[in-house]
């Protein structure tokens, strides 16, 4: 994407001298293009359209939010639609300053940083700032990344322009200090960002104050921030503060740190069996403290080390280093173990993993983390978080061959690394030391989202050793790419002021990363050209590093990606799996449905399946959400449709091994949450906090499923309530009811109609389906091949009774939406090139008939859709036909009179496999719940009342956008 002349050519491109940052002589970086046009702007190149988005509670029905006429290009889903709108556009709705367009966000966004970049000498000429302008431009309206929300909300309007949503601070052992605490960790809230810190430079309640009494210690202090926290939530309103606490595991007063949580969570007990309404969110809940903060402990080689040998381990003094007191290591790891295993709190941190990849320790130790555990730097310091959208990289040509287009990637990173960079020079921070510290580190963190859906897209498990490397090398190459414009950014504006002082840990640091990329196991034809880009990336990187420096101490982390997940409409987050293989889908106009992931028909295209297997094992998962029996599935492939909920779901194992493939080839760390069943025992998370540590992970949380006593609020409380609310009054009147009766309508004698002849599994019959001049379908006869046998007489008596109902008035589409899919013989193969595979008779005779006579969008709400529209979705995304398929005119001319023979407009990119949403389910969680028949351990959502699902560390929600955490 960009490219400087500075060291050996990149391209043999020109340079232009210039002051820089600093005042440092520099060559502006030369600006390829990739995906634009010279003389073409990117709005030019897409179709826009009209949308009105109106957003409410289901509960109560109240609309939380409502704009009409927004205009976006008519490739973006409903829900990115409503999620922007609803968070991003600025302005106060109603007034002509209220954004009413895609082009006016990203107008105001990428123009600062163009001005920004040009104000700083970034650029060779005026001509690379335009070029500048139009990738990013065109980036972000395609969905190809994101940049993180304070940038939408902030960037280019009036108010403070912040550009971070992840903020370390720090507190000393002083009441001053954690005064400060209080009012940082405050005004971070207020702005919607998250923080976290360390507690453990205050002394412990087990040690004397100068006056002689003993000290309060971090515990008690925690209260009062949690307090905090809690009513800049409730005042803020629609969702809990983002905070991580964290620990050291010699602090003498760990273990009452340890237990916190889980004392907290036997008062719930306690309240709940007495009455009171601990429901999440519920009246009461808010006695309980401690609950708007994650905790971690944070654990060095020494401890896990006494672990492994049953040692014992010394807690010390905070200010003299003396020993307070010897513990059993192994006895307080099986505490941190036990009360993870009871409420999912603490997680762990492991510190001299997370220092001996430290950039700039010179200037301090990382000793914290942001909430979410990703971004983990010096104290009082931020990052700011872009994504990219991984299923945009993958390319399928002609012969299904599939390639990870590691070129266009490398461009990509290139330029966002480049916009991120740019925007510290103008950004606002929340406290004077954040933006002293940022500003002289510059810490970035770019990383993706979209992993999940790619490996399944490719073929891979999620938990093998090829999804592992193809994730491995994926990430490797991202940041070898980052840091090698890091270093080329050095030489034209000037390394970070920090670099001079840490130069050599620095080097050091990127030589640990370019060897981990030399050693990792290649598997594939996918990941091998991935790794080999990557390594000539880390070459680049030594050498230009050691010539330059580096503009940034930090690159690149896996945040939960949850909203800017949703805005580039993708199936996954973060570096999560699937949730599930069905999911919960917005349509425009109102109502919804089910689909089957666009990601299984490209994993099984992958792996050999032929179209009319594809067809069969897609249409199973509607049905049952699995693929377990799905006729034609090798159960060796079983593993690559595995997901994070459902029938199959992965091993908890299997979440750490792939955190662990990812962790060598990151700045920072990941945002992940292991999830274990109930069935998990503390001897499992105690395994999984001793694996995450020998395989070099940064930092882990476990949630044992069913572990939290508070649950969400709860769907039958509510319902009771309204059921109560609308029962009469005793004394009311009773209510008349007006009987009413369907009338028949009858056939005329002369109509038009349609015979099909037709096999299914060896069965040979012929429908006659029948319709009414003007008004559809009346009425279907059935005559199988055998007269007299008790198959063609049912099926006589069958016809009869369909089409009395068709002319009483029964829509075609209920009857189709309850026997397709109807299982029994004879089933199999069919003779009809349409429907190639049938559960039954009936299931082939109703798919026929909606092919038929339904509209469109009816049938396609159904899942039903012809052999050129499956075709052209497979090829193109989309299942409107060409016009080299469709012949309207010829149509018209024979098809039944009232048959809508309208030119089709399905939504974009619909998934394979479709139909109507149950009415009860709001999100996939809920979805899932219904289709699984489980509950989901997920909040619902303060804003709209549907239930969350996880996202890294945090929860998101998929109905209009708000998260439990920072990004």
């Amino acid at each position: 994407m960009t490219e400087t002349t500075s060291g050996p050519a990149r391209g043999g491109s020109r340079a232009k001298g210039g002051k820089g940052v600093g005042g440092k002589t520099g060559k502006g970086l030369r600006i390829e293009r990739v995906h634009t046009t010279p003389g073409t702007h990117p709005y030019d190149e897409v179709v826009w359209e009209r949308r009105d988005v109106v957003m409410t509670n289901w509960r109560d029905g109240s609309v939380n939010f409502e704009q009409r006429g927004v205009e976006f290009p008519d490739t973006w889903s409903v829900n990115a639609v409503n999620i922007v709108t609803s968070k991003y556009f600025r302005g106060a709705v109603g007034t002509p300053q209220r954004e009413t367009s895609l082009r006016q966000l990203i107008d105001r966004v990428v123009r600062t940083y163009r001005e920004a970049g040009e104000k700083h000498d970034y650029f060779a000429s005026p001509a690379d700032a335009e070029i500048f302008e139009h990738e990013l431009a065109y980036a972000l309206l395609h969905q190809i990344f994101s940049f993180n929300s304070p940038v939408w909300f902030n960037v280019g309007t009036a108010q403070p322009q912040q550009v971070s949503a992840c903020f370390i601070l720090s507190v000393d052992d002083s009441m001053e200090s954690i005064l400060d605490w209080y009012k940082e960790e405050g005004m971070i809230f207020k702005g919607g960002s998250g923080a976290g810190l360390n507690l453990s430079r205050i002394r412990s309640s087990k040690e004397l104050l100068s006056s002689g009494g003993n000290a309060s210690g971090p515990v008690s202090f925690m209260r009062g921030a949690d307090a905090s926290a809690g009513t800049i939530k409730s005042g803020g309103a629609t969702r809990r503060a983002a905070k991580m606490v964290v620990l050291d595991v010699d602090h003498p007063d760990v273990e009452a740190f340890i237990e916190t949580k889980v004392k907290e969570e036997e008062k719930i007990r306690a309240l709940r069996d007495a009455g009171f309404d601990m429901d999440l969110g519920g009246d009461d809940i808010t006695s309980v403290q401690y609950q708007n903060a994650n905790n971690s402990v944070r654990v060095n080689d020494t401890f896990m080390r006494a672990v492994e040998s049953g040692g014992k381990f010394a807690l010390t003094a905070r200010k003299t280093g003396e020993t307070v007191e010897e513990v059993d290591a192994r006895a307080l790891f099986r505490k941190m173990a036990e009360a993870a295993h009871a409420c999912a709190d603490p997680g762990i941190q492991y510190d001299d993993t997370i220092n001996h990849w430290h950039t700039s320790p010179e200037s301090g130790r990382i000793s914290a983390s942001n909430p979410c555990s990703e971004y983990m730097h010096l104290d009082n310091s931020s990052c700011n978080l872009a994504s990219l959208n991984l299923m945009k990289f993958l390319s399928d040509d002609d012969q299904g061959h599939q390639s990870f287009d590691a070129e266009r990637f490398v461009k990509v990173v290139e330029l966002v690394i480049t916009a991120m960079d740019i925007s510290i020079c103008f950004a606002d921070f929340p406290t004077h030391k954040i933006g002293e510290t940022t500003r002289a580190f510059r810490q970035l963190g770019i990383g993706y989202a979209n992993l999940g859906a790619l490996l399944m897209a490719t073929g891979h498990a999620y938990d093998s050793d090829g999804g592992r490397a193809l994730a491995g090398a994926i990430t490797s190459l991202m940041t070898g790419t980052s840091y090698r414009r890091s270093a080329e950014l050095a030489a034209i504006v000037g390394p970070y002021e920090g670099y001079a002082l840490n130069a050599e840990a620095h080097n050091r640091v990127m030589e640990q990363h370019a060897r981990a990329n030399t050693d990792a196991r290649r598997m594939d034809d996918l990941d091998t050209p991935v790794w080999a880009a990557a390594t000539e990336a880390w070459q680049d990187v030594l050498r230009l590093g050691k010539k330059n420096g580096f503009r940034n101490a930090q690159a690149s982390v896996l945040a939960p990606t949850g909203t800017i997940g949703l805005m580039m409409d993708c199936d996954t987050t973060g570096i999560e799996p699937d949730l599930a293989l069905v999911k919960f889908k917005k349509l425009v106009g109102g109502g919804s449905m089910q689909i089957v992931n666009n990601t299984v028909p490209k994993a099984l295209k992958r792996l050999g399946y032929r179209p009319e297997q594809v067809e069969a094992i897609v249409a199973h998962i509607a049905e049952h959400g699995n693929v377990v029996d799905a006729p034609g599935l090798s159960t060796e492939h079983y593993e690559v449709f595995d997901c994070a909920m459902g029938e199959r779901t992965i091993s908890p194992m299997g979440h750490v091994r792939m955190m662990a493939a990812a962790q060598p080839f990151l700045s920072g760390a990941i945002s992940k949450t292991v999830n274990m069943p109930s069935t998990s025992t503390v001897d499992d998370v105690a395994e999984i906090y001793l694996q995450g540590w020998k395989l070099g992970t940064k930092a882990l949380a476990v949630y044992v499923e069913n572990s939290k006593v508070g649950q969400p609020l709860s769907a039958k409380k509510t319902a009771a309530k309204e059921k109560e609310a609308e029962q009469p009054a005793a004394s009311a009147e009773p209510e008349k009811v007006v009987e009413y009766r369907p009338v028949r309508k009858r056939l005329p004698k002369g109509r038009p109609g349609i015979t099909t002849s037709f096999t299914v599994g060896g069965a040979e019959g012929y429908m006659t389906a029948n319709s009414y001049p003007d008004d559809g379908l009346g009425e279907v006869f059935l005559k199988m091949s055998k007269q007299g046998s008790t198959l063609a007489g049912m099926m006589d008596a069958f016809s009869i009774a369909v089409s009395v109902g068709l002319q009483y008035g029964v829509p075609l589409e209920t009857y189709v939406s309850k026997f397709t899919n109807m299982r029994f013989e004879p089933a199999g193969m069919t003779d009809d090139q349409d429907v190639r595979m049938a559960q039954s008779i009936v299931d082939y005779i109703f798919r026929r008939l909606a092919l038929d006579f339904l509209p469109f969008e009816t049938r396609s709400a159904l899942g039903i859709h012809t052999a050129a529209e499956r075709q052209r979705h497979l090829e193109t995304g989309s299942y409107e036909p060409g016009d080299d398929e469709l012949d309207i005119e010829a149509l018209s001319q024979s098809a039944p009179r009232g048959l809508d023979t309208s030119p089709p407009r399905p939504e974009p990119e619909v998934a394979a496999e479709e139909r109507p949403a149950p009415r009860e389910a709001h999100s996939s969680t809920e979805l899932l719940e219904m289709q699984l028949g489980l509950n989901a351990d997920a909040p619902l959502c303060f804003s709209c009342g549907t239930k969350m699902r996880r996202a890294g560390s945090c929860y998101l929600c998929e109905g209009c956008g708000s998260t439990s955490g920072c990004s």
